[in-house]
């Protein structure tokens, strides 16, 4: 057993090594960016890659327990607006007990799964990746600094900007900028759209 785990992580090593290759080879045309663009547009391919994968990502299992949660929720509802408010609350409770409580923890359990594999994966995959592509030793060899950027401070040293820093903060802007697009887009775009009589 224990071999057969050695060289099945040797071969998702030399996978990743693959990609992180293809992955240098496509980027390098785009070096005169430079790092702190490249990063940027790095980041904005990885939230508009996650942001379709988990809308459109969809197993026939999710689909189905959450069909059944719908389906038990929507069962309860009708349960508490029973005439008498006694009768109600124990029929809720029963339903509860006997079937909401398993069939929403297997479709939160089956959703956290698809988000760990449309988002998070994806993003610790690609921190991994500028943590080794952009690391001090290969900035200073490709861009010329040790740094994306850096900026005076109070102190004598400059303020210096690493890769993996500049990734989240261009993560979080990005996410950012995201949110408030599809505000805009919702409440100018789609509110001008004539809805079908």
């Amino acid at each position: 057993m224990d071999d057969f785990l050695d060289t099945l992580w040797f071969k998702i090593l030399a996978l990743l090594e693959l990609a992180f290759n293809l992955m240098s080879g496509l980027l390098a045309p785009l070096n005169f960016l430079g790092p702190a663009a490249l990063i940027f547009l790095i980041t904005l391919l990885l939230v508009t890659f996650t942001k379709i994968a988990t809308r459109y990502y969809n197993t026939k299992r999710y689909q189905d327990l959450k069909a059944n949660y719908e389906h038990w929720f929507e069962v309860r509802r009708q349960a508490m607006a029973s005439e008498d408010p006694e009768k109600g609350k124990a029929l809720a409770k029963n339903i509860d007990q006997a079937e909401l409580n398993k069939a929403y923890y297997d479709y939160f359990f089956e959703g956290f799964l698809k988000n760990i594999l449309t988002s998070i994966l994806p993003v610790l995959l690609t921190a991994t990746f500028i943590i080794k592509a952009y690391k001090p030793a290969n900035l200073q060899k490709i861009f010329g600094q040790p740094h994306v950027f850096s900026f005076s401070g109070s102190g004598d040293k400059p303020v210096v900007i690493g890769a993996l820093f500049w990734f989240v903060i261009s993560l979080l802007l990005i996410h950012i900028l995201w949110f408030i697009g599809a505000r805009l887009y919702k409440k100018h775009v789609k509110a001008d759209v004539p809805k079908d009589r």
